[in-house]
């Protein structure tokens, strides 16, 4: 099977190819593309050296799937070109995610609906990601009627320059400056741009996509994002209130036997997700799971996911295996 992996110098394209390796997909070909201004160099994947192409060429050499993390403005361009071609494309950018036309795609929650006519396929935003693994089941059982979302992103869901802001600052060095502010020994509740709403674009994209995810536009949803100072791993604290009444023991069982979800919570033992634990890792956890006395069938939760493989490549590679595994391609 021949694959593209579109953006792969970037952050996210280094661990998709990692991840192809790791999980042994069925790769016969890797078609590796970047910017003009990386074409030609190499980059290795199981043992051998592989050119980077353009774009252009990549279109050409009809990959059977294309993994894009390489921007909106990118993918709007060039995804339709691959998939004019008969590329499926499993894209990382916010450009598809809210299209109507398009499927926006957790693999555990949702990939029962990719179908033969799908050729563009979005991957959601890396916290809204992680967070729909937990509430996804909940939702199924109990349906959630208002969420109040806190998010604590680590600065590689900005890029490589928002690591090498953190990473000299750290070691006292006038770095590039990728945020208004420094970002080491700081927090910014700022992640990505401000819209005309007050929220940030970060914050729009959890309401509007979890929404959209969980097929339900019913569901009243507020959020603030935080940049942390931290390279990998994103936290989440989620407050939910239910339609329905429930058993905490139910919610633990539930989330026990969810796929993709490690339960960790034993307050007794100082046991809950961390990113120092939850890094390098494909699953999503979560802890702190714990009634809300204030509302009446309220709980709480703390969720943490390694936000460059579940929140990026390791869904967008499961979206891939489900296409191969459903024999759409």
């Amino acid at each position: 099977m021949k694959i593209a992996v579109v953006g792969v110098t970037g952050v996210v394209g280094t661990v998709l190819l990692k991840l192809l390796e790791d999980r042994k997909f069925p790769v016969s070909e890797i078609i590796p593309v970047a910017s003009e201004k990386s074409v030609g160099n190499k980059i290795m994947f199981n043992g051998h050296d592989y050119k980077i192409v353009s774009l252009n060429e990549a279109v050409n050499m009809k990959p059977d799937i294309a993994l894009f993390s390489a921007g909106g403005s990118i993918s709007l361009e060039w995804a339709p070109k691959f998939a004019e071609n008969g590329t499926r494309v499993v894209d990382n950018s916010s450009a598809w995610r809210m299209d109507s036309t398009k499927k926006l795609i957790v693999s555990e929650v949702n990939s029962k609906a990719l179908t033969k006519e799908d050729f563009i396929i979005a991957n959601p935003n890396c916290s809204t990601m992680q967070m729909l693994v937990v509430l996804a089941p909940l939702h199924e059982k109990y349906k959630i009627k208002r969420l109040v979302i806190s998010t604590y992103q680590s600065v590689s869901g900005t890029g490589k320059d928002a690591i090498d802001q953190l990473e000299g600052e750290r070691n006292g060095e006038n770095s590039l400056k990728v945020y208004p502010y420094s970002i080491d020994q700081n927090l910014l509740p700022h992640c990505d741009v401000f819209e005309k709403d007050g929220y940030t674009k970060e914050e729009n994209k959890l309401i509007n996509e979890t929404r959209k995810i969980l097929n339900d536009k019913s569901i009243q949803i507020t959020s603030t994002a935080v940049r942390v100072p931290i390279e990998i791993c994103h936290g989440e604290s989620v407050n939910i209130e239910f339609e329905k009444e429930f058993e905490i023991e139910h919610i633990f069982e539930i989330l026990g036997e969810a796929p993709g979800l490690i339960v960790e919570d034993d307050p007794d033992n100082n046991k809950y997700p961390m990113p120092i634990n939850s890094s390098n890792k494909d699953e999503v956890f979560v802890g702190r799971i714990r009634r809300d006395f204030s509302i009446k069938s309220g709980l709480n939760l703390w969720i943490v996911a390694d936000n460059l493989r579940k929140g990026a490549a390791t869904n967008t590679i499961q979206i891939a295996e489900k296409l191969i595994e459903m024999k759409i391609i």
